[in-house]
């Protein structure tokens, strides 16, 4: 959450820009954008159990002008439109590495990625299971590559890697 935060900041993201948290999850991070000061904030999950988690963790936090939405992002048939910000810190890496049509459901993400953004709108992806390079390959269509955020490294065998990859999209026509 803090690389993203942090890349927000540095990249001058305005307060009042529309951004999405796929895959809110607890909304852990929408308490975090709004306590950075981001106004227009919205998380979806496909999992009712998680959006009511959220709902409480928001209101607990008397958050309760921010809206998460249960929402199943490969079949949103529109649903979402118009955000200058889409973040998602886990949840290509959960579609993508579902054993059923994985081919079919990485397009059905990316499709809705564009969808839900605006033009120059950017996209911020985390991920524990793809390469900088995989993820410059699948998102190679309708996105430009703008930037890869620091994330810790290691070193086995003489080579060194990281276990985490945080890069940083704009969607282009």
């Amino acid at each position: 959450m803090s690389r993203v935060l942090r890349w927000m900041d540095k990249a001058n993201i305005s307060e009042n820009a529309a951004i999405l948290d796929i895959g809110t999850g607890n909304g852990a991070f929408l308490v975090e954008l709004v306590k950075h000061g981001y106004r227009n904030v919205m998380g979806i999950d496909y999992s009712p159990a998680s959006v009511e988690l959220a709902k409480n963790i928001l209101q607990a936090e008397d958050l309760t002008d921010v809206t998460v939405k249960e929402v199943d992002f490969l079949n949103c048939q529109g649903e979402l439109k118009g955000f200058d910000v889409c973040i998602d810190k886990g949840t290509f890496d959960a579609i993508s590495l579902n054993p059923d049509n994985t081919k079919e459901v990485k397009k059905l993400y990316v499709h809705a990625l564009k969808d839900a953004l605006k033009d120059q709108g950017l996209f911020a992806v985390t991920s524990c299971n793809w390469t900088k390079e995989q993820l410059l390959d699948r998102f190679s269509e309708g996105f430009e590559f703008v930037q890869e955020l620091p994330t810790p490294s290691f070193q086995f065998g003489g080579k060194t890697g990281n276990s985490v990859t945080a890069l940083i999209f704009k969607r282009v026509c």
